[in-house]
Formats: C-alpha cells, structure tokens, sequence
C-alpha cells in the first residue's frame, strides 16, 4: 500500500530535537492581539502597586512612603517592566540607607542584582543633581551665615565616598563662595595635601578666606593628629599672603567634625 506524502506537519514532528529547535525559533509566530501582547501576566501584580504609591505621594507627599518605597518609585521610571520592590530593598539593604545609595559609586550599586550600568548611571545623576542643587543655595550667600547649608552640602557630596577626598570652598572679602573645588584624591585612610598648592590656587581665584573639608570613609570624623598638623601648615602658610582659614571640617557618614568648633585651630 503506498504511503501517502508527508506534511509539513509531519516532517516538524518526525525531525530531530536539534531540528524542532531551530525550526522552531525561525518560524513565523502567530500574531496575537495588541492588547494580549502588551498585558503578561506576570505585569499584573505590581501593576496597581505602583498606581496606588504614585497615588499615596501625589495626595500625601513623601511622608506617606518609607524609604524603600520613596526608591521604588523612581525605580519604576528606570526599570519599566519590572518590579521593583525587591531591587529597592536589596539597595537599602546592601548601603544601609537612602542617601548611602545615591552616594555608592556605579561598580557597587550594579553589583545588586537588577541594577545594570544604565540604571546605575541614572541613579548618580539624579544624585549629581542634588548636589548642584544644594551648592546652588550657597553661591552669593555669606557662607559662615549659612553654616548649616556648608555642612548638608558637605556631607551630601563627602560622606559616602570609599576613598578620602580633600575639597577647599574659596570665599571672596565678603565670605560668599568663589569656587568650591577637590585638591586631591587619596585612598581610603589618607590624602596627600601640599600647602603651597592650596594658597597659590586661592591667589589664582583672589580668595581672601577658605575652608577646608574632607571626608573619613571609615565613617569616623574624629580629626587625627595629621589632620590638625595638616591644617596649621596651610593656616601658617596662608597668613602672611592676608588669606585665612576660617576652618576644618571633617565629614563622617553620621555626622561632622569642626576643628574650629573643637579648638583644635
């Protein structure tokens, strides 16, 4: 008896595995509704979440959201088809609090599961902002007259650094802000910091006052016996060309150190 010929059908079915694979990934998908193909299940249950916290902070503002949430929310821009909820978690988890994760330079945030470069780039952006924002308040202002607005600035670019940084805000004859700019990068306990370096470049800006301010990664701003050596050299050295130092302030995670405040200077 004659077979009959084989369908396509059939010689799908009767192929290797290798074959069904690969026939498989080239052939023509059957087109579903547009509504089917942009509604997936797995969409549905942080769909509303993410509605009701929007709706919690357009009538209620940020104190209706705890910090993890306050992260999901911008999360939700960054990450669109995910949710979101266990990657802020995991983020506050792994820095320990919201500002640590604007702070956390981009190799470590993307060392949490479900931060990529991009998302990690974003995040330092929208951190950056924030920096220039508060700086923007202290430009033209006297600055020792709005000493707290120094130190949350200080502490919102310094605190979370991995490594010491040495920043010096130039102030002009009326303490307002010329310039406020990084002297040195040095490793994680130490800085190196030069003196003349500090006063030629207050010449260059005609800065007649400075303040110094660095950070101690390891969270701790008590001043060591180098900082306050440190900083009466650059007082010493600073004097006799009419420029003075009104002060150092040394930056920890949870909070600041004043060696003028100490009279340590």
């Amino acid at each position: 008896m004659a077979k009959e010929p084989r369908s396509d059908n059939d010689q799908l079915s009767f192929g290797t595995a290798e074959d069904i694979d690969e026939r498989a990934f080239f052939a023509e998908q059957p087109t579903k509704p547009a509504a089917l193909q942009m509604r997936q299940p797995s969409d549905e249950h942080y769909h509303g979440h993410r509605e009701r916290l929007r709706n919690r902070f357009r009538d209620h503002g940020d104190a209706a959201l705890a910090d993890y949430e306050l992260l999901e929310l911008l999360l939700f821009r960054l990450i669109p088809r995910r949710d979101t909820k266990p990657i802020a978690k995991a983020l506050l988890d792994r820095f320990g609090s919201l500002a640590a994760v604007f702070g956390a330079p981009t190799a470590l945030l993307q060392e949490v599961k479900g931060i990529g470069e991009a998302v990690a780039l974003d995040i330092k952006l929208i951190s950056t902002v924030a920096h220039r924002t508060l700086k923007s308040e202290l430009r033209g202002k006297q600055v020792l007259s709005s000493w707290s607005s120094v130190i949350q600035y200080c502490h919102a670019a310094m605190a979370h650094e991995t490594r010491e940084q040495f920043r010096i805000l130039f102030l002009d004859k009326r303490n307002a802000l010329i310039a406020d700019e990084v002297q040195g990068l040095g490793t994680i306990d130490h800085t190196p910091v030069y003196p003349r370096e500090v006063v030629k470049r207050a010449l260059e800006l005609s800065a007649t006052a400075l303040i110094l301010v660095h950070n101690h990664p390891s969270g701790d701003p008590t001043p060591s016996r180098a900082d306050i050596d440190m900083t009466k050299m650059i007082i010493d050295t600073a004097k006799p060309l009419g420029i003075t130092v009104h002060d150092h302030i040394i930056i920890g995670k949870d909070g600041h150190a004043s060696l003028k405040g100490l009279r340590l200077i």
